[in-house]
């Protein structure tokens, strides 16, 4: 693969991966109805844990578009993939099963996976260069 299709695969999935997140902290941020129905009365998170997920999506998010800062970034895409990690399982194990409606995550997960991946593809152009 060529490195400028690489690096437009790169941004391609950094910005959506980066857009779904941010759109995710919106209402944790606000700490509005969906959020509370969801994160507090569904999932059993305390009121005061909603804006703090949703700022650390927010910065997360914001880290993984900037270019370099390659330690923070890792730190970044892990923080938001405990994110993703953690509803997922929140809602299994409160469930007692899979929901096929989890499967919509992966509208979340693939995105964040394939810039992930292409990241780590560049940074290894960038240091033979």
């Amino acid at each position: 693969m060529q490195p400028k299709t690489i690096n437009i695969l790169y941004w391609v999935f950094t910005i959506l991966f980066a857009a779904l997140m941010v759109f995710s902290s919106y209402g944790s941020i606000l700490v509005n109805d969906d959020a509370k129905k969801l994160i507090h009365d569904q999932l059993g998170y305390p009121v005061y844990f909603i804006p703090f997920t949703g700022y650390a999506k927010l910065i997360g998010s914001l880290i993984i578009l900037i270019p370099g800062l390659r330690t923070i970034k890792e730190w970044a895409y892990a923080g938001l993939f405990f994110d993703l990690s953690a509803v997922l399982y929140s809602s299994i194990a409160l469930s007692g099963s899979v929901d096929p409606m989890l499967a919509f995550m992966l509208i979340w997960i693939v995105p964040g996976i394939l810039s992930y991946f292409f990241w780590k593809k560049k940074m290894r152009l960038e240091e033979v260069s």
